[in-house]
């Protein structure tokens, strides 16, 4: 084996610690922009400035303010500790004291995403992967429900189970996170309760009209 050969096999461990480091680096600046200024719009030369990390750079790590955003949001919600959409029914239930009370932690981050449009498209790069998780984990309460009311109800389970929920407990109600969440669960096991007893409902009707 050449010394070449030799010197990059032990320069690429470096070399990938390295960019990790600046990929962390970068999406730390986001943090700390957004936490100082909830309206910026996330321009490059901003990134950079609060960053330390060049232009070019940046754009070897994150091609498109898309990729950035997503790369940030994903790794912000990765640090909870929580996973932040359902899989099942229980999760509806189970997540949100958990996951409200973790939102305190990143408050100025979650504060910043609902009050800018750069916020607002942070959050909707991600709708579609949102949209699935309470469309699978409400399966089989929708099964057989009208389209319309079964997607009121995906729709109305997944506002309570939000960062949006969260933000107007405490700020109306003077809720703590966790406080939040109880109150967010209790609520979505009363509708899921309330949408099983109307499908067991609509299920014997259709039972004594065959009859």
């Amino acid at each position: 084996m050449n010394s070449q050969t030799m010197t990059q096999k032990y320069e690429s461990p470096l070399r990938a610690e390295q960019a990790q480091a600046t990929r962390e680096r970068i999406l730390a600046s986001i943090r700390t922009i957004l936490e100082q200024n909830p309206y910026s719009l996330l321009g490059f030369d901003e990134v950079a400035e609060v960053s330390g990390v060049n232009r070019r750079t940046i754009f070897r790590h994150f091609p498109t303010k898309e990729a950035l955003l997503e790369a940030f949001w994903a790794s912000t919600n990765a640090s909870l500790g929580v996973r932040f959409w359902p899989e099942r029914a229980q999760d509806l239930i189970d997540l949100p004291p958990d996951l409200f009370a973790s939102l305190d932690a990143i408050e100025g981050v979650v504060r910043a995403s609902h009050a800018s449009a750069t916020g607002r498209e942070m959050r909707l790069q991600a709708n579609g992967e949102r949209q699935r998780a309470f469309q699978s984990s409400l399966s089989q309460v929708a099964n057989g429900m009208d389209p319309k009311a079964a997607r009121q109800l995906e729709a109305v389970i997944q506002l309570l189970f939000s960062a949006t929920a969260w933000q107007t407990m405490k700020d109306y109600w003077g809720l703590t996170g966790r406080e939040a969440g109880e109150a967010a669960a209790w609520a979505i096991r009363a509708l899921l309760n309330a949408a099983k007893s109307q499908q067991g409902a609509v299920r014997k009707e259709k039972a004594s009209d065959l009859a």
